[in-house]
């Protein structure tokens, strides 16, 4: 990964991050409601409560759990930014749909935000791109915008996700003899923190009280070429695991879709998800 800029660093790089018009509203109604809704549940039960919050949504996408927030936060404003201009565009227009929802939603590309520090409540991301580097930024900057007191939430697969694409993926390296693949692919597993790793980080970067949730989830797939034409799997997934694993060619993950289709043919092929969510308190 490129140093750090100094001054500013650059969230949108990574093609993980990038939605043109077409890949937005696919996000929206095929993503949020299949996938993202999973890691949206875990924070939303860990929120506190309060009047006339604020509440800042990094990486928000297309807004989604804004509404949410709504009912549990009565009377909250929500200011969202994300990189993609056309998953804001879809986000304003999700928002206007919503009575009572009172949000303002900005194309941002780098940290720091043009938010002022400790302007929020509370502030939360949902599925950060796993490397450190780009994690600590993030946290770091959640913890610039969060007020004392305030509240801070990210929810991510924790370490132990996708196992089942790892394991096919070693054996595509065993088979064709390709070293380089298996030290990737144990590199890119070490990238995801663990529970313990994901509380300390938090409070690395000021917050006390930290908690973290973890769920067990499974996504399932027809085939191997479902699992590689679904939207959570094209616009979330695969790009983030090709950027964690520095794997340009498509020899490996051609090789995982033909043993999906061969060890999986006459059942679901279903992968594991460690849903988590850490929450913790600004110090004063």
């Amino acid at each position: 990964m490129n140093e750090r800029p100094s001054g500013r660093s650059q969230i949108a790089t990574s093609p993980a991050r990038r939605l043109g018009p077409e890949d937005a509203a696919l996000f929206d109604t095929e993503v949020v409601p299949r996938y993202l809704s999973l890691f949206a549940e875990r924070m939303l039960s860990m929120i506190a409560a309060g009047p006339d919050a604020r509440v800042c949504h990094l990486g928000c996408r297309t807004g989604f759990p804004d509404r949410d927030l709504l009912a549990k936060l009565p009377g909250v404003h929500v200011h969202g930014a994300d990189p993609s201009e056309h998953a804001i565009a879809l986000a304003r227009r999700n928002a206007a749909a919503v009575p009572g929802l009172v949000a303002d939603y900005r194309v941002a590309e780098t940290f720091p935000l043009s938010y002022p520090a400790g302007a929020f409540s509370h502030a939360f991301t949902l599925h950060p791109l796993a490397a450190p580097e780009e994690r600590t930024r993030m946290l770091e900057e959640l913890a610039r915008i969060v007020a004392p007191r305030g509240q801070a939430l990210v929810a991510m697969p924790l370490r132990g996700s996708f196992l089942e694409i790892g394991d096919l993926l070693r054996e595509c390296a065993l088979k064709h003899e390709l070293s380089e693949l298996t030290d990737a692919v144990e590199a890119a597993a070490q990238l995801r923190p663990t529970d313990e790793m994901f509380a300390n980080e938090l409070g690395a970067v000021g917050f006390e009280y930290v908690d973290v949730d973890v769920r067990p989830r499974t996504l399932k797939f027809l085939s191997g070429r479902a699992f590689f034409e679904d939207p959570v799997t094209r616009l979330l997934l695969l790009p983030e695991f090709r950027v964690n694993l520095g794997v340009t060619d498509d020899m490996p993950f051609s090789y995982v879709r033909d043993a999906i289709d061969k060890y999986w043919s006459d059942a679901p092929f279903e992968l594991t998800v460690h849903v988590g969510c850490v929450s913790g308190r600004r110090k004063a």
